[in-house]
């Protein structure tokens, strides 16, 4: 049965915590350079299979003793506020994706479909899904509230990531996304002890 809460939660969760990641800033690069509506269905395809990956380890997750799940959820919520916290600046570090030799919408789209696929394979933000699908065992409400907060981050880094970040510095959307998943640590290992 699918949970409006539970997914405005994970959208929640997940969007802030992808915000700052490179992810926007990616789509904003690809963005500028091709067709927008192109680049974000390549975008959105590889972020739909992030979150199906996710989700699915989740669902294993989910399998474990109740309070083991509860206990291993706060303390990856806790090390994932921790990575948001701590983590350097990566401007430096980014794949780079080679522009497609024509715009088509096959070259344009595969490019961001496998440069999100590539960046984002074991990333904060699939980890965190798994984390939810476990906490909740609700993987459709949880994949839905991902993948759009997933696709919504991306449409942000395509249309307007250097608009939105004219208003809102990083460091800011980052303490936020990592004083909310302090709070999900703090739930979850509430419920490891108390059961």
């Amino acid at each position: 049965m699918f949970s409006f809460t539970v997914a405005a939660v994970v959208f929640g969760v997940v969007f802030l915590a992808e915000l700052p990641d490179k992810t926007a800033l990616a789509g904003l690069m690809l963005g500028t350079r091709y067709r927008a509506s192109y680049v974000f269905a390549g975008v959105a395809a590889a972020f739909a299979v992030h979150v199906a990956l996710a989700i699915a380890a989740g669902s294993v997750l989910s399998l474990l003793p109740h309070r083991l799940v509860q206990a291993v959820v706060g303390v990856l919520f806790l090390a994932g506020a921790a990575v948001l916290l701590f983590k350097k600046d990566e401007d430096e570090d980014e794949e780079e994706v080679k522009k497609p030799a024509d715009q088509s919408f096959w070259k344009v789209s595969g490019a961001g479909f496998m440069m999100i696929l590539v960046a984002e394979f074991g990333d904060l933000t699939q980890i965190m899904t798994a984390n939810l699908a476990a906490r909740y065992d609700d993987p459709v409400s949880v994949g839905v509230g991902s993948v759009l907060a997933l696709w919504a981050v991306a449409g942000l880094g395509i249309l307007g990531g250097r608009t939105l970040m004219k208003y809102v510095p990083l460091k800011l959307i980052t303490k936020v996304a990592a004083a909310v998943m302090v709070l999900l640590a703090g739930f979850s290992l509430y419920e490891a002890i108390v059961g």
